[in-house]
């Protein structure tokens, strides 16, 4: 769910980052040429992670935005889940990095390095450490948020299963940074082989005394737990996490305060997403700007990016930020395309919670400004494509019921108008919509978004807005042909016995 807004960038800014992302995504001569040395690079790489080599010690001072890999570098090494396989390929080298370095060091590197939030809000890591105190009589906690529980998002599942050693030690260098004295990860409970892979790391992380008391020979201590969560979509939201994690319903809270000066038992907190925190290794090993240098103005770095729906290669890839909707969706070394007999009629951006967007904006960036100034939100970066076959009424209608399934039932606008716009949505479906139920709608949606307590309420108006808007003729047409002109769904859908009229 995303909570925060930020500042536009320029049109001619994205244009120019754009243009410098396309011409730097080959290092060679022709397109070509450069897919066939990318390729070969790929293979003699992975043929030395496979016979055990470490990988090469960085070279370079500032980066360039080409397709190498960092967050996912680990992803294809056999067992890099295991320790000794992590450190071999240079796991925990950022942590001993770290500790030659102050707490306020690090903090103003990861400003400097413009990584935002990647579980869908996108605040500046940076900035929302700086909240933290600095002196407390109470321990302070990390919190980290993975829960991942928006409908097209699963990037963050493979960090934890892949490469947990690599979240440990964002952790970890978080902790010596802030003077955290313990973590909890929030993971969602139907991840359990997530849950475990994390467990096993954190065992591991013990026995070799990167976790516990007096680590590294420093006077730091530090433990790490996993809690798995309950399913619940609104423990998404960093207080409802909260909440949950206590042993409450995840019931969001007022803020303020906000989390960094009372959060989880009353105690000073940062709630971070996974991917956010896993970034941290790779900014102090080569520098807040060279993590700048990899993304675009205001949003830094390399970035997971989740691509599902009739597409040729559905999956997660790593790119840089900034990184057009189109190359992501067309290229061969990404989603490869539109599945045969398949035309692109719109996409989600970060989740189900973004507005959906039209096949005119493939070549925006994707990064949380370009996103804005489209009405949309880059959110969690997890990209979902539907194709012409896909009604946009019935599409609607599944997320306002599931929104309305998710809320916690505290504010009165979500939980009354999330149902009862489920309810005008499956008239329409059926058949026995009205043209004036279209204004109700969006009226239903100016009364829901801002007057919650969280942003859920924000994540049901904000889709069911943008896809009557985007797509009213789709809508108008439900009501005047009195039912659905697009092919049934393999399994009947459920409609409301009652007339929302």
């Amino acid at each position: 769910m995303t909570e925060e807004k930020s500042d536009q960038e320029s049109k001619k800014e994205s244009e120019d980052n754009a243009k410098d992302s396309a011409s730097n995504a080959e290092e060679t001569a022709t397109a070509e040429k450069a897919d066939s040395d990318k390729q070969e690079s790929d293979k003699q790489e992975s043929d030395k992670q496979e016979s055990g080599e470490a990988s090469a010690q960085p070279t370079r001072a500032k980066a360039s935005r080409t397709q190498e890999k960092y967050l996912s570098r680990n992803f294809d090494i056999p067992k890099a889940y295991n320790i000794d396989v992590y450190e071999a390929n240079g796991g925990y080298r950022a942590l001993k990095k770290a500790f030659d370095m102050d707490g306020e060091t690090i903090i103003e590197e990861v400003k400097k390095s413009n990584l935002r939030g990647r579980g869908g809000a996108g605040f500046p890591c940076g900035i929302k450490w700086s909240f933290l105190p600095k002196e407390s009589d109470v321990p302070k906690y990390l919190v980290v948020n993975a829960d991942e529980g928006e409908p097209g998002t699963f990037k963050d599942r493979y960090l934890m299963e892949l490469d947990p050693h690599r979240h440990l030690e964002g952790c970890i260098i978080a902790a010596w940074a802030l003077g955290i004295r313990y973590c909890y990860i929030f993971v969602r409970g139907e991840l359990q082989f997530a849950i475990d892979r994390l467990q096993n790391a954190i065992d591991q992380a013990y026995e070799k005394g990167y976790l516990g008391e007096k680590i590294m020979g420093r006077d730091f201590d530090f433990d790490v737990y996993v809690h798995p969560g309950a399913g619940a979509y609104i423990c998404g939201e960093e207080t409802g996490l909260i909440e949950g994690l206590e042993g409450k319903s995840g019931q969001p809270r007022m803020k303020p305060p906000f989390p960094a000066v009372v959060g989880v038992f009353q105690a000073p907190t940062i709630v971070n997403n996974v991917e956010t925190i896993s970034a941290i290794p790779f900014i102090v090993e080569h520098g807040g700007q060279w993590f700048a240098d990899m993304g675009i103005e205001k949003n830094g770095g390399p970035k997971l990016y989740g691509l599902s729906g009739p597409i040729n290669n559905p999956g997660v890839y790593e790119a840089p930020s900034g990184i057009t909707v189109r190359e992501l969706l067309e290229s061969d070394r990404f989603g490869g395309g539109m599945r045969d007999g398949h035309e692109l009629k719109a996409f989600i951006p970060g989740g189900s919670s973004c507005a959906v967007v039209k096949p005119e904006h493939l070549d925006v960036q994707l990064g949380f400004e370009p996103m804005q100034e489209i009405g949309s939100s880059l959110g969690t970066g997890c990209l979902t494509f539907m194709d012409t076959n896909t009604c946009m009424v019935r599409l609607t209608a599944r997320l306002a019921h599931f929104y309305h399934h998710e809320s916690c039932g505290q504010c009165t606008p979500c939980r009354e108008g999330s149902g009862w716009a489920a309810k005008v949505l499956d008239s329409i479906e059926a058949g026995r919509g009205r043209m004036e139920d279209l204004e109700l709608l969006l009226d239903m949606c100016d009364n829901i978004q801002g007057n919650t307590i969280c942003a859920l309420g924000d994540s049901i108006a904000i889709p069911v807005r943008s896809y009557i808007q985007t797509f009213t003729d789709e809508f108008e047409q439900h009501i005047k042909e009195r039912g659905c002109p697009f092919p049934a769904w393999s399994k009947a859908e459920p409609h409301s016995d009652s007339d929302a009229a």
